[in-house]
Parts: C-alpha cells; sequence; structure tokens
C-alpha cells in the first residue's frame, strides 16, 4: 500500500517542472494516484478493511482538490497530467 522510494523518486523523476522540484502539484498527484491504485487493489480483496477505505477516501479527495487546483492554475499542465495518467475527468 505504501510507495516505495524507488517508486517515489521515478515519479518525481518523470513529473517535475525542474531538477530542484520535488513538491509540486503534478508530483503529489502523481503519488497519490499510484498509492490510490495499490489501495484499490488491498480493497478488492479485503472488502472490510473499514480503516483503509477511510485513508483511501481521503486520498482521494485529496487528489480531487489538488487536481481543481492544478486545472484553476496550469490547464495545460492539467491535461497533460490527467492524459498521462490515465485519470477521467
Amino acid at each position: 500500500m505504501s510507495i516505495t522510494k524507488t517508486e517515489q523518486q521515478a515519479l518525481t523523476k518523470k513529473f517535475q517542472r525542474d531538477e530542484k522540484d520535488s513538491g509540486s502539484p503534478e508530483i503529489q498527484i502523481a503519488v497519490l494516484t499510484h498509492r490510490i491504485k495499490a489501495l484499490t487493489e488491498h480493497m478488492r480483496e479485503h472488502k472490510h478493511d473499514y480503516a483503509s477505505q477511510r485513508g483511501l477516501l481521503k486520498m482521494v479527495s485529496n487528489r480531487r482538490r489538488l487536481l481543481a487546483y492544478l486545472q484553476e492554475k496550469n490547464r495545460d499542465g492539467y491535461l497533460k497530467l490527467i492524459k498521462e495518467l490515465g485519470l477521467r475527468r
């Protein structure tokens, strides 16, 4: 369910704006998407894990807010990101 350091570094490298960027909305959304996909798989097996379900809902909500922010501030970056991540919107 958690993300490994190498996966985090790969996502950061792929979505960063410049070499020093480590926390832009694009990176945060990519990391959240990775964690959401992993937790969704966990929830398919463990339907009654309500603590994880709550965490999943919080992550989805957080990603949604970040996507709304990015859409408002950088429309082109938003469209590119959702296409690359395969998000519906």
